[in-house]
């Protein structure tokens, strides 16, 4: 059964149109990666799928209901979760401080608390962090907090936009398996929005190729993985 079902979606940005006709779906307990060049429409999709941009046309369905027109608090409340572009987090509170507004809408408290020391778990290094002001972070830690603040919401869906964006490849590494992990442990279905052509395929089972606000190609990722035109064009592979 698909989580999520995205059809003939078309966003614009004013007069500009950047996707076109997109169709798109997860299914329950996967991870989906979406791969393009910069400017492709991938953060664009994400948005329009969490409710921060509206679309021109076609509807985008959430655990079998039609949420085209609702809105974000609405997503957020229903099952999804998102970790934006460059972390977003609230870099005047403590880590514990983040971490515990990712659960703002559960009232489910003592399931917060062990997700909470799940996250600890995955993330040692937010446990003796947990009093550190967000904004004296690494890049790296930062990730780690917005990964974890987005898993305290405990969504059905999480959606990741540019996780290595910035960071060292040892600490991408690090952030993957855990993305991975949670994924297994859970069943959380995931998208994940990656400049790292060759992580977003090795983490994800199926794949998204998007090409001018266009979805051009679709597939088995270790298949995708082998695809002369994609080793060419975003691995910069022969």
């Amino acid at each position: 059964m698909n989580i999520l079902e995205v059809k003939g979606l078309e966003v614009h940005y004013g007069e500009t149109q950047v996707l076109w006709g997109v169709d798109f779906t997860v299914g329950e307990g996967e991870f989906v990666s979406l791969i393009g060049a910069n400017g492709a429409g991938k953060t664009t999709l994400l948005k329009a799928v969490v409710g921060l941009l509206s679309p021109r046309s076609g509807t985008i369905r959430f655990a079998g209901k039609d949420i085209t027109g609702a809105r974000v608090e609405e997503r957020i409340r229903s099952g999804m979760a998102m970790v934006p572009e460059g972390r977003r987090l609230f870099k005047g509170m403590t880590v514990h401080q983040n971490l515990r507004i990712g659960a703002y809408f559960r009232p489910d408290r003592q399931k917060v608390a062990r997700d909470l020391k799940s996250i600890f778990e995955y993330f040692p290094e937010l446990d003796r962090l947990q009093d550190r002001i967000a904004g004296d972070l690494s890049g790296g830690e930062q990730q780690m907090c917005a990964l974890g603040r987005a898993f305290m919401a405990r969504p059905d869906l999480l959606l990741v936009d540019e996780m290595s964006l910035g960071l060292a490849p040892v600490v991408v590494e690090r952030l993957a398996k855990v993305l991975a992990q949670i994924n297994e442990d859970v069943h959380m279905s995931i998208i994940l929005v990656e400049q790292d052509v060759e992580v977003a395929l090795e983490l994800a089972s199926r794949a998204y190729i998007l090409d001018n606000g266009r979805i051009t190609m679709t597939g088995n990722t270790q298949e995708l993985l082998l695809n002369n035109h994609i080793r060419e064009a975003y691995m910069g592979l022969i």
